[in-house]
């Protein structure tokens, strides 16, 4: 029955959901930059220095946020776990809206007929 695979789909994403409590909103940005010391190897513009910074809205407005260099990994992780939730969320949206959509034309054909 095309339901029951559905359910099981549907049962699946909800599961997964658990391994993303740790997910950041938001998207994470890498930057080369100059550090402004005039004796730095990055002052000819060819050695620049990486800069994270995760971008998101903060109570309405954009922020941007810096990333020490220790935790870029880590962040750009947590924020990529949030877009796996909103496609997870997306799919099971899908689903339930297949079924809704299902049950009510079974409804409808139950009281016409």
């Amino acid at each position: 029955m095309p339901g029951d695979e559905q359910l099981q789909t549907r049962g699946r994403l909800v599961r997964s959901l658990s391994a993303l409590r740790e997910m950041l909103p938001g998207s994470f940005v890498e930057r080369r930059r100059r550090c402004g010391k005039p004796d730095c190897r990055c002052a000819n513009g060819e050695y620049l220095h990486p800069q994270f910074q995760v971008s998101l809205l903060v109570g309405g407005k954009p922020r941007t946020f810096n990333i020490s260099a220790e935790l870029a990994e880590e962040v750009r992780r947590r924020v990529e776990m949030h877009k796996r939730f909103r496609r997870t969320e997306d799919a099971i949206c899908q689903i339930n809206l297949r079924r809704f959509l299902r049950r009510e034309q079974q409804k409808k054909e139950t009281t016409e007929g």
